[in-house]
């Protein structure tokens, strides 16, 4: 692995500072195109059901309105950090930027639903190319001992547009700002992205790793075949019922998968640029981070989406008022985010250790008390709610840094995109398995007539369901290296 230090080239109008300064302008400016892509993976769910009724969208259609981004978006993550690496990151950001704004722009004009999901595709495909040069930019421009803080403030922005997704979709959907209804969910995307691309260009430097020298094609292909035959018949196997072609396509991608490393391996050996370097799994708080990611990310879009269904369907609430459930959680994870960014310098691996039995504990309370009586109302979930995302804070927001902590610069933009990957994936693990859990249950619930007591069993088995990943997730976390990384 190469220890020369990648290529940055200054911005217009970017003031160099002191070598330990942190950037924040830059580092903001990239961190709302981060906001952006994750936000929009959750608040077109609040908006379903308008699209559904003006669009005359079939229960098949929606549904590929949510998933056709999550599909592009995961497939194309690993490549749109190649690209960095390549062809500059900045470029690649602003690129991507521009394209997840034409989308959003081609999604609120939608006349079909066949035209918003090609939109929503193609906005998937633009976050992907965002996202990854989210974390290289942090990991080239900030110095490692300001490094825990910056990703501090990323695992906020990153929890904050997760867990206000539907707060932020039901206002906008509710204001109806000139009669625009859900299609201000898209609107909102545009005047945003066009700031951002502006201060991208701006502030952000140019950087690209210097002995790069072309796009791994083959490697391209069938990695992205593998995550394809993967993530597909998990956002698409539930509703399907699990069919036969759903087993077919995930031994496809072990197959597929086989012959990437193999693909990869025969690269590395001949002197080329293979898409991932393999030896980055080889680095213990690499792999096993990639695997902590996955675990931590399958329980937030799960646990949300299982919430969001038994406060709207179960208890009968409104879009509005459902996203405001999450209201006091989303405040106590931004101030306990603030706070854990702090912590990590000072007790290192035990802020996380913490968090992760933390996090267990809120989900277990959370179904001991709907199990132990009760029915379920929103005062009786918002404290757990509370406990979980402190928990989760302490978790998450030191999480990415120990992740990408030993990552060698020149591979950043590989790192990056894997840890994005792995992201997604996670998301759509959550959806396949806990979202089982949950739906099986409330529908047979349901069918009895009582939908709120179906509701609340359903999403108490659901915190089970999270507890046991979360233990899984904890156990991961007392495996990782106690030694900090060693300082540039």
């Amino acid at each position: 692995m190469s220890n020369a230090s990648p290529t940055i080239k200054a911005a217009p109008g970017a003031r160099p500072g002191p070598e330990d300064a942190v950037p924040w302008v830059t580092l903001s400016t990239v961190m709302i195109g981060m906001f952006m892509a994750i936000l929009d993976s959750f608040i077109v769910v609040v908006a379903g059901p308008a699209i559904r009724t003006e669009l005359r969208a079939t229960a098949s259609e929606l549904q590929w309105v949510l998933a056709g981004y999550q599909l592009s978006y995961a497939v194309v993550l690993i490549t749109g950090g190649r690209l960095a690496d390549l062809y500059g990151r900045r470029r690649v950001f602003v690129i991507g930027t521009a394209v997840f704004t034409l989308a959003s722009l081609a999604c609120a004009v939608a006349g079909g639903p066949g035209v918003l999901i090609g939109a929503r595709v193609v906005q998937g495909l633009g976050a992907a190319l965002m996202v990854p040069q989210v974390f290289t930019v942090i990991t080239l421009t900030v110095s490692a001992r300001n490094r825990h803080r910056v990703f501090g403030v990323l695992g906020v922005v990153m929890g904050m547009a997760s867990v206000s997704g539907q707060v932020v979709g039901g206002l906008l959907i509710g204001a109806d700002l000139f009669g625009s209804g859900w299609r201000s969910v898209f609107w909102v995307n545009i005047p945003i992205g066009i700031a951002t691309i502006v201060l991208a260009l701006a502030y952000v430097p140019e950087s690209r790793a210097e002995r790069t020298r072309k796009l791994d094609v083959p490697g391209v292909l069938v990695l992205s075949a593998a995550l394809l035959l993967l993530t597909y018949p998990l956002i698409q196997g539930r509703d399907a019922g699990w069919p036969w072609w759903t087993w077919a396509c995930f031994a496809a991608s072990a197959l597929a998968f086989a012959l990437f490393v193999a693909l990869e391996r025969a690269v590395d050996r001949r002197g080329g640029e293979p898409l991932v370097k393999l030896s980055l799994f080889a680095q213990r708080s690499f792999s096993l981070g990639i695997v902590l990611v996955i675990a931590v990310y399958a329980l937030l879009t799960s646990y949300y989406l299982a919430l969001s269904v038994s406060m709207q369907e179960g208890l009968g609430m409104s879009a509005l008022g459902a996203g405001l459930v999450y209201a006091p959680a989303a405040v106590t994870f931004f101030v306990c985010g603030l706070i854990a960014g702090r912590l990590v310098p000072k007790y290192g691996r035990r802020v996380l250790e913490t968090g992760a039995v933390v996090l267990s504990a809120g989900y277990l309370t959370t179904a001991v008390v709907l199990l132990s009586g009760p029915r379920l109302t929103p005062l009786l979930v918002i404290p757990t709610l509370m406990l979980q995302s402190v928990g989760g804070d302490l978790l998450i927001t030191p999480l990415l840094n120990t992740v990408l902590a030993r990552i060698d610069p020149q591979t950043a933009g590989m790192a990056s995109g894997s840890l994005s990957t792995a992201q997604q994936v996670g998301a759509a693990l959550g959806v396949a398995v806990v979202g089982a859990v949950f739906f099986r249950a409330f529908h047979t619930g349901a069918a009895s007539g009582d939908r709120v007591h179906a509701a609340g069993h359903a999403f108490a088995l659901t915190s089970l369901t999270a507890c046991a990943i979360a233990a899984l997730a904890a156990l991961l976390v007392f495996l990782l290296p106690k030694a900090p990384p060693a300082k540039p």
